[in-house]
Order: structure tokens, then sequence, then C-alpha cells
């Protein structure tokens, strides 16, 4: 079910990704020179689609990082958290064990002498030999 999910959404926006590359596959000059308009020092010359996508990537990176920087906090609990849960388990093991001889044995019944439990002794249950 997943991977139809996935693909229900790739496919379709692989589509989208495809249509807009080549409708804007022509050359775009970025300049990253704010003082010399007319003749930039860097600038780069490449198609408008590739510029797009890699605005595009850039972003989601850019978010990525804020998201996971963002939860820091979260993640420092969840593993103080975890600390804690593995040594109230180390512990609770430890009480367990100490407690477990303390309880007393349970009192077995004799068994009357000459009879078996099922009967006397070197005879099953239907009276056949042992």
């Amino acid at each position: 079910m997943r991977k139809f999910l996935t693909a229900l959404i790739v496919i379709p926006l692989g589509l989208i990704l495809v249509t807009f590359a080549v409708a804007n596959r022509h050359f775009v000059t970025v300049s990253f020179d704010p003082f010399m308009a007319a003749d930039p020092a860097l600038s780069v010359t490449q198609p408008l689609f590739l510029l797009l996508i890699l605005v595009a990537a850039v972003g989601v990176v850019a978010g990525g990082c804020a998201v996971w920087f963002g939860q820091r906090r979260w993640r420092r609990a969840a593993r103080r958290h975890e600390a804690d849960a593995r040594t109230a388990r180390v512990e609770l093991a430890d009480l367990r064990a100490q407690t477990a001889p303390a309880k007393p044995e349970p009192q077995r019944l004799p068994v009357p002498s000459g009879m078996g439990l099922y009967g006397p002794v070197g005879r099953d249950k239907q009276r056949a030999t042992l």
C-alpha cells in the first residue's frame, strides 16, 4: 500500500517536473554582483528550469535543517528518558532477583509409601506394568 501511495505521488510530480523543464528550457543569467549590473563579475548562465529546481532543492534542505535544529530539545529529552527507562528496568530486574529467593517454596504433600501418583508403584494409569 505504501509503494502504491508513493507511486501515486511521485509519478504525477515527475510528469509535472518534466513538463516544466521542457517549457522553460531557455537560458537565463543569474548575477551575484549587486554593484555592477551591466558586467557582473559573479554570474552564472543556466536553463531556467534548472535554476528553479535548484532553488527549490536548497529551500527543502534549508527547511529540513531548520526543523532538525528546532527539534534538538525533543531528541535530547527522548535520549534522557530512554536512559532513565533503561536504568529503571535494571533496578526492577535487581529487585525481582532479590525478592525471588525470599518466597517460600510451595509445600508438597507426602506420597503414601507403595503408592505412586496413579496408584501402586510400577503401574501406569491403566494399570499396565511399567
